[in-house]
């Protein structure tokens, strides 16, 4: 089973990064969304592919026409929260605020119930675990924050598995979709989106999905995007790790489309057998 998202968010949203943290900031660049998200959508639709799409509340407040758009193509709609922060750099509280925030905004946009997130960067850790009763006291039914090995914003290595599972809550179970890994000699490897597609050669990421049996992508439009604006504040290894790659990622991504078969995360949740996962809690 191998499952398409996006994270709809724009060029300038690094995490971990001063000049870009802050809403207040973001109003200093220049808006690429329009053209990134439209390639997307474009190549979507001519191709009847579904995905989901996790979109920034921020994003559907400033351009609902993008949202409405995607509505229009048949295509899940999830949360990304509003603001684009770590989690684990959040209380509870303002977690929460957040992201029935971006719930609200979308519902809004789209008229459609929001019931499946991601967590910007991945940044869902051990120690923030308290998120997914959060999660599930705000209505979202299927997550997909859980980034199974070692990571720049966190990483939550002892998750146990890169497979479905369902995650036991004080508000009820959540369907949890983890990023998946390749083993390489021991060590858990990433290759399905982002800057691990951009950085790995496709021959390799042909050969880690076909030996896969879940594979969990998630893009972001400005990893296609090659005309975009290198961010002066960054390090030269945030650099690479955020720029590598993205002229030829767009080529790629459409060779992967063209040799293998994708899903929503909606038709993925009708497709799991939930009587034969693994369950966890914390």
């Amino acid at each position: 089973m191998n499952i398409l998202t996006f994270d709809i968010e724009e060029w300038f949203h690094i995490l971990d990064n001063k000049s870009t943290q802050y809403t207040a900031q973001w109003r200093s660049f220049d808006c690429r969304i329009h053209a990134n998200a439209y390639r997307i959508l474009d190549l979507l639709s001519s191709r009847n592919q579904k995905a989901t799409l996790f979109c920034l509340g921020w994003v559907a407040q400033r351009y609902p026409e993008i949202l409405r758009e995607a509505v229009a193509l048949n295509l899940e709609i999830g949360s990304h929260t509003y603001s684009h922060q770590l989690a684990f750099r959040q209380s509870p509280r303002e977690f929460e605020a957040d992201l029935r925030k971006s719930i609200d905004i979308i519902q809004g946009v789209t008229g459609k119930r929001v019931t499946s997130f991601r967590i910007p960067g991945f940044s869902l850790v051990e120690s923030s675990a308290w998120v997914f009763d959060v999660l599930a006291r705000c209505g979202i039914e299927a997550d997909s924050s859980i980034f199974p090995a070692r990571r720049n914003h966190g990483g939550f290595r002892d998750f146990g598995s890169s497979h479905p599972a369902l995650v036991q809550t004080k508000w009820g179970t959540l369907q949890e979709f983890p990023i998946n890994t390749h083993s390489v000699l021991g060590v858990p490897v990433v290759f399905s989106g982002g800057g691990y597609f951009r950085l790995t050669p496709y021959r390799v990421i042909r050969h880690f999905i076909r030996k896969s049996g879940y594979v969990m992508t998630y893009f972001h439009p400005r990893d296609f995007d090659c005309r975009q604006p290198m961010i002066p504040s960054l390090s030269a290894f945030r650099r690479i790790l955020s720029y590598y790659g993205v002229c030829s990622a767009f080529a790629k991504f459409e060779r992967m489309l063209d040799e293998f078969s994708f899903v929503d995360l909606a038709t993925a949740r009708q497709a799991v057998d939930w009587s034969s996962v693994r369950q966890v809690s914390f």
